[in-house]
C-alpha cells in the first residue's frame, strides 16, 4: 500500500485531498456555479453552496469551514450580489487561511454567460496556485474520520457498524481523532454513552443532548425512522439506536461537540447535531448528506458510511467509504460499494477481518486512492438553515479548550 501523503495547509493540517471548491452563496447563483465547475470537467473541482437568501450564523460557520478545511486547496465565491450572505467576510476568512480565493458577482459580471466564463478562467488560476501545495509524509494520528448510517437494516447493527466501530478503536488507540453523531437516533443509549464519558460532567452533557433530541423528535411528531428502516427489518427507533450506537466501538468518549467545531485533540467524539432551542427549521437533517456535511465542517478528512438497504451517494471535499452491511445489497450495487460487510453475516469474515479491511481504505484514500463514490462522480451536497448555541466548558477535553 502507498504511504499516506498529505497537503500541508498554512495552519499546520494537512489535507488528504487538493480540491477547488466553487461555492454559490445563494440558490439564484447555483446554476452559473454548477455550469463552472461542469465545464472543468475535473474531479477535483467541487460544487458546494447555501440556497438561503437570508442569513444564518450556522450556515456562515458551516460555509466558513468547508471552505478553510484541510482537503481545500482554493476557493471561487460565487454571489448574485443582492442576497445577505456575507461574502467580503467569508472571502477574508479564506485569505486569511493562505488559501487563494475569487469572488465573482453575477449582477456586476455581465449575467450568465459571461460569469461563466470568468469562472472558468477564475478556475485554472485557482488550480495552479493550488497545486504548489507541498506534499508532505501524513501519520494515522494526524487523521480527522467521521461516521454516518444511512438507508439502515436489519443487517446494519450486527455488521457494518460494529466493524467500523472497530475500525474506530484502532484509530483512537494510534491517536486520530474520530466522530460519530446522529444524536437523534441515539435515543437510549444516553446512559451507555455517559458512561463512557472521560468525566461525570461530560457524561451529564451527553445525557442532556440526547434527551434535547428526544424532546425535539417528539415537538416534531415524529423521530429519525425511515419506511426504509422498518422494510429492512428494524422494528424500534430503540433497535435502530443501538446499531447506530455501535459505530462508535468501545474507547472513552473525549468530547461533545456542534456542527463545524473543530475536536481539539485526538480521541472519540460525539457530535451533537440537533439544534437547539424551540424547532424552527423542520427535521434537523433532511438527508444523510446534510449530515455528511456537519462531519467534514468539522474536519473529517473522510467518511465511513454504512448502509443496509443501499446508499449511492458521495459527497464534496471529503471522500466517502461505503460500507455495505447486507450481503443481499452489495450483489445488487457492488460498483457503489467499498467493502461488503455482508460477509460476516455469511460467515466468511469476521468483525475483526472487516474493521481492518475498512482501516486499510481509509489510508489508502489519505493515500489518494479514489473511493467508488469518488470514481462515480458523486459530490452530493446540502446546506440548510439551523441553530446552535456553542459547546459548553464541560464538553471538551481540558488541554484542548482555548483560554
Amino acid at each position: 500500500m502507498a504511504e499516506m501523503r498529505g497537503f500541508l495547509r498554512s495552519d499546520g493540517r494537512k489535507g488528504i485531498r487538493n480540491v477547488v471548491v466553487v461555492a454559490y452563496l445563494v440558490e439564484c447563483a447555483h446554476h452559473v456555479a454548477r455550469r463552472i465547475v461542469t465545464l472543468s470537467d475535473d474531479m477535483d473541482v467541487h460544487l458546494i453552496g447555501f440556497p438561503g437568501c437570508y442569513p444564518n450564523s450556522y450556515a456562515f460557520q458551516i460555509m466558513t469551514k468547508l471552505c478553510t478545511h484541510p482537503n481545500v486547496g482554493g476557493v471561487l465565491l460565487l454571489s448574485l450580489g443582492c442576497e445577505s450572505f456575507n461574502r467580503e467576510a467569508l472571502r477574508q476568512a479564506v485569505a486569511a487561511s493562505g488559501r487563494p480565493v475569487e469572488t465573482l458577482v453575477i449582477q456586476q459580471a455581465g449575467g450568465t454567460r459571461a460569469t461563466i466564463e470568468a469562472g472558468r478562467a477564475a478556475v485554472a488560476r485557482l488550480k495552479a496556485i493550488a497545486g504548489q501545495t507541498p506534499v508532505v509524509p501524513m501519520a494515522r494520528h494526524e487523521l480527522v474520520v467521521g461516521t454516518i448510517c444511512g438507508g439502515s437494516d436489519g443487517t446494519s447493527g450486527i455488521t457494518a457498524n460494529p466493524a467500523v466501530g472497530r475500525c474506530f478503536d484502532w484509530l483512537v488507540e494510534a491517536g486520530a481523532t474520530c466522530i460519530f453523531e446522529e444524536t437523534g437516533e441515539l435515543v437510549g443509549c444516553e446512559r451507555i454513552m455517559s458512561d463512557r464519558a472521560v468525566t461525570p460532567e461530560l457524561g451529564a452533557e451527553i445525557e442532556a443532548c440526547v434527551q434535547k433530541a428526544e424532546r425535539y423528535y417528539t415537538i416534531m411528531g415524529f423521530g429519525s425512522f425511515a419506511p426504509g428502516n422498518a422494510e429492512g427489518g428494524l422494528t424500534t427507533q430503540e433497535e435502530k439506536s443501538m446499531g447506530a450506537y455501535s459505530k462508535s466501538g468501545s474507547s472513552p468518549i473525549s468530547g461533545l461537540i456542534k456542527p463545524g467545531d473543530i475536536p481539539p485533540t485526538g480521541g472519540l467524539y460525539l457530535m451533537d447535531v440537533v439544534p437547539d432551542g424551540e424547532p424552527r427549521f423542520g427535521f434537523p437533517n433532511i438527508s444523510d448528506n446534510a449530515e455528511i456535511v456537519e462531519l467534514i465542517a468539522s474536519g473529517s478528512h473522510v467518511i465511513l458510511f454504512t448502509t443496509g438497504r443501499g446508499s449511492v451517494v458521495g459527497s464534496a471535499i471529503s471522500p466517502v467509504i461505503k460500507v455495505c452491511a447486507n450481503p443481499e445489497t452489495y450483489a445488487r450495487l457492488s460498483e457503489d460499494m467499498d467493502v461488503n460487510a455482508g460477509r460476516i453475516l455469511e460467515g466468511k469474515a469476521t468483525l475483526d477481518e472487516v474493521g481492518a479491511e475498512i482501516l486499510d481504505l481509509v489510508e489508502a484514500a489519505a493515500a489518494g486512492d479514489r473511493t467508488a463514490s469518488e470514481a462515480l462522480g458523486h459530490q452530493e451536497f446540502i446546506l440548510t438553515y439551523k441553530s446552535f448555541e456553542p459547546v459548553g466548558p464541560a464538553c471538551l477535553p481540558t488541554r484542548g479548550r482555548a483560554a
